[in-house]
């Protein structure tokens, strides 16, 4: 199906945040492919902010994820999962349109994301599957004409959840001990306690129901570990008293370790609650007898720097910000076996690969590529050579005046090479340098190596039609205002 694109200006004047219903066409409900063969269900588990390096099984020892250890033994498991615009609304958009930030415009947060392209969840309600959410959203929009805070608890019309059938979320909230959620009503809802554990139950409970007749797609958003860090059930906090048995990375500067090891413990305490949290999905599809012919995947939107390069949050280039967990077991296609791939696998390549995998026509509007081949083992080639990274804007947390600035890169399975708005930025060699200590950038001995990732990077802009602007002309050019005090200062 083919639908109109409109242009973003368009989109933003015709809906005033209320975008018309798509009517897709019908299909008649069915668990088997084309090709006769069952198709599989889908459970979608996404956190927020948790970063590649905090898993036992990445070689974190003072973590604590036994389930996901024991999931990681019978999934893919990306090494180089990246989130390359490593930040929670534009996540979030390319996931569920495949899409790169500058075609779909959602670089920045708290911004609208429109129905022009042909969502995940529409794309599994034409095979015939039914689709559910659960938690966190984040792509409603801010109307300007209310407080930020208030849009994101505003309720969330059924033409504005891209397709989604089951609906248990909100816009946003990090409040996990008080978390409002809506249903198919404007009546507000709480979770009972710990969000992200009442959610896994709502999970759970779907499951169940579904376990049986058309496949299913659910998808499971979680708040945490995305800072207040101090908010975990105090069992899972107390794990992690002891703040000096916490090991820093070496790129946390000596003066900031007392505050990276008092929020690493926070953030390992969500950590331990959303590992429990998998086991119980785990151990419910087993329950119900569909773990074989279900694909899980786990992975988050972008990591934490907690520290690291002496920065926190996201939006940075750096490892700690762009790397991200990913695992995906399919265990009737794939069989239980653990296997690695190491190429770079970008946001917008996740709708792509899980389409393919589950025999669903992949909508012309989705930009990313298909490693459904590549994971099966029925394509050897490499996909890509590296995968786009990218800050359009700097805001928030990483606006002009907190240092923030524009960025292009690419993050190869060994290299990370990134330019600003100025010229060449960073270049690490991550096999040697792990920890990203030593910047080769101005280096003349790694001139050719330069030039080779500056020509993989422009290769990369021009197939996303990326003219790297300034971040004021990206905001001029979509219409959109700047939040708080994210404007560039004026010289």
């Amino acid at each position: 199906m083919t639908l109109k694109r409109l242009s973003r200006r368009e989109f933003l004047k015709a809906s005033a945040f209320v975008v018309p219903a798509i009517s897709l066409p019908g299909c008649l409900g069915t668990r088997m492919s084309p090709g006769g063969k069952a198709r599989p269900n889908l459970v979608f588990i996404l956190a927020d902010q948790w970063r590649a390096q905090s898993t036992g099984y990445a070689g974190n020892t003072d973590i604590q994820t036994s389930n996901l250890d024991g999931l990681s033994g019978e999934s893919v498991k990306f090494t180089t999962a990246v989130s390359g615009c490593p930040v929670c609304s534009p996540y979030r958009a390319s996931l569920l349109t495949g899409q790169y930030w500058l075609t779909h415009g959602i670089f920045y947060n708290d911004k609208p994301l429109s129905s022009e392209a042909t969502s995940i969840a529409q794309a599994y309600n034409q095979a015939g599957y039914d689709t559910g959410y659960i938690g966190k959203w984040h792509l409603n929009g801010h109307d300007k004409n209310t407080a930020l805070a208030e849009s994101r608890q505003v309720f969330i019309p059924k033409d504005r959840r891209q397709g989604f059938g089951f609906w248990r979320a909100c816009e946003c909230t990090h409040d996990y001990n008080n978390s409002l959620y809506y249903a198919d009503t404007d009546e507000r809802l709480y979770w009972n306690g710990y969000d992200a554990i009442a959610q896994t139950q709502e999970a759970i409970r779907y499951i169940r129901e579904h376990k049986s007749g058309s496949p299913f797609a659910l998808f499971l958003s979680w708040g945490p570990p995305h800072d207040p860090y101090h908010t975990a059930p105090q069992k899972y906090q107390e794990r992690f008293n002891d703040l000096g048995k916490l090991t820093l990375r070496p790129n946390v500067p000596a003066a900031k370790a007392n505050d990276a090891r008092k929020d690493l413990a926070g953030y390992y305490a969500h950590i331990a609650a959303l590992d429990d949290c998998v086991g119980k999905i785990v151990r419910t599809l087993q329950e119900c007898n569909i773990e074989d012919n279900t694909i899980v995947v786990f992975t988050s939107d972008h990591g934490d720097m907690l520290y690291s390069q002496g920065q926190t949050s996201k939006q940075r280039p750096w490892d700690e910000s762009i790397l991200v967990p990913f695992l995906l077991r399919y265990p009737a296609k794939l069989g239980n076996k653990g296997k690695v791939v190491d190429v770079p696998i970008n946001t917008p390549d996740i709708m792509p690969t899980i389409l393919g995998l589950s025999s669903v026509d992949i909508p012309q509007s989705c930009e990313g590529k298909d490693y459904s081949a590549v994971i099966t083992g029925a394509e050897k080639r490499v996909v890509e050579k590296a995968a786009l990274i990218m800050c359009p804007v700097p805001f928030h947390q990483w606006n002009y005046k907190k240092g923030g600035r524009e960025y292009r890169g690419v993050r190869t399975k060994r290299h990370t090479y990134v330019r600003d708005i100025k010229g060449p930025w960073l270049l690490y060699d991550n096999d040697r340098d792990p920890y990203q200590l030593t910047n080769l950038c101005c280096e003349p001995k790694y001139r050719d190596l330069r030039t080779w990732l500056d020509k993989l990077l422009n290769e990369k802009l021009e197939e996303t039609n990326d003219r790297f602007l300034t971040g004021q002309e990206y905001m001029r050019l979509w219409d959109y205002e700047w939040d708080r005090d994210d404007a560039p200062i004026k010289t």
